[in-house]
């Protein structure tokens, strides 16, 4: 009995090998299956890691994978849609300042495309902005030097400065035949989100927002409160040039204006984390008064959210051009290297449901420039082909 007990012992055992290598087999071929399946991921980062293994062993010269790497980043995101971005640590830092705290500068807002840079906004208050320049203009050359190829980091070293220094550029303009130079000299670059309010008329109040920043509520409130002393009846809330900011921002400003728990705008995700909906309060914190809203071809994503709720909750008046059309919401998602990704998580709707964003499948250049290009068309057909010089 010993002996077949043993030998039952030593059966059960090479099953129970026999099963636990099965299990293993199976699992490896369904993860390589998993790996492979779908949008082949893993193939794709194979493949990739191949390509940089060739440059880095027989390109002409060597290489900095660092920089190789982030330009794959870059034109990975730039794949999905024009906000997806990837910042770089020093970038983040200038990012967090305009928002935050202050910096010198000539005050653009820019991309680098096709190796280019691209204004894509003047920033209110600033010399860009006083000397005309407008989206789409491209910047060819620095201090006479071509600047084809220049990285963010480039870009940044040439153009900010201490206030008071200037800068010779060079600019090509889309409809121009021929570039033009320009010297912008370097200011301090306002960070404030209320830039100038003042009574236009006895009972009139005019409350310029250049920007949706951490502080913005808390300006408006006070620009509010001193027009409020000064005898103002009706409001002018000027958001031209406003290119956006923080959503929070926003919505706790429509909140002012927009009272019985109504919905001031709503997003939807792939994944229910990004689903959210944002309501007044029961009562608006400031008091009822006739609003009007300016915007122009600049107002985007924060300045239309609040826009949109005006309008749609018929609470005041829009007046001005066709807004920029950005219905994106972006999350900032730190990385390691103290670098981050602020990519798109979610579409935003205005109250009835619009969905502002307008079509980039056009490319990057294109979509910064279309807002412009529309009203220089519209007040073509108004004039007759002059313009204004």
């Amino acid at each position: 009995m010993g002996k077949k007990m043993r030998n039952l012992k030593k059966s059960i055992l090479v099953v129970s090998l026999i099963i636990i290598i099965g299990v293993i087999l199976f699992a490896n071929v369904y993860q390589r299956h998993q790996l492979y399946s779908a949008d082949n991921t893993y193939k794709q980062i194979t493949r990739f890691m191949d390509v940089l293994k060739i440059i880095r062993s027989y390109y002409v010269e060597q290489v900095d994978t660092e920089k190789l790497i982030t330009g794959a980043i870059q034109g990975m995101l730039e794949e999905l849609d024009p906000h997806s971005i990837y910042i770089e640590p020093k970038k983040l830092k200038e990012i967090t300042e305009q928002f935050q705290g202050s910096y010198e500068g000539i005050g653009i807002e820019f991309i680098i495309q096709n190796k280019v840079i691209t204004v894509v906004s003047a920033i209110a208050g600033t010399p860009s902005e006083a000397l005309g320049l407008r989206p789409g203009d491209q910047i060819i050359k620095i201090e006479g030097k071509s600047a084809y190829g220049i990285t963010e980091t480039e870009v940044q070293n040439n153009l900010k400065g201490p206030k008071g220094t200037k800068v010779n550029v060079t600019i090509r303009r889309p409809g121009m035949a021929k570039p033009f130079d320009i010297t912008i000299t370097r200011d301090r670059i306002p960070i404030y989100s209320v830039m100038a309010h003042f009574m236009i008329q006895k009972d009139v109040g005019y409350i310029y927002v250049g920007r949706f920043a951490q502080t913005t509520v808390d300006e408006f409130d006070r620009a509010y409160r001193n027009l409020e002393n000064k005898g103002m009846k009706s409001l002018m809330l000027d958001l031209r040039g406003n290119t956006g900011g923080y959503l929070d921002q926003a919505f706790k400003l429509a909140d002012r204006f927009i009272d019985g728990r109504k919905k001031i705008v709503f997003t939807k995700g792939r994944i229910p984390e990004s689903n959210t909906e944002f309501y007044s309060t029961e009562a608006t914190t400031i008091r009822k008064i006739p609003l009007l809203i300016l915007i122009d071809k600049g107002s985007a994503s924060a300045s239309e959210i609040v826009s949109g709720a005006v309008q749609d909750w018929d609470r005041g008046l829009i007046v001005g051009e066709t807004s920029f059309g950005k219905g994106l919401v972006q999350t900032q998602i730190s990385l390691k290297d103290g670098s981050a990704l602020r990519i798109t998580t979610a579409r935003y709707y205005t109250p009835s449901g619009r969905l502002i964003q307008r079509s980039y499948e056009d490319g990057l250049y294109e979509y910064y420039t279309e807002g412009y290009d529309e009203s220089v068309n519209s007040e073509t057909k108004k004039d007759n082909g002059k313009r204004p010089v």
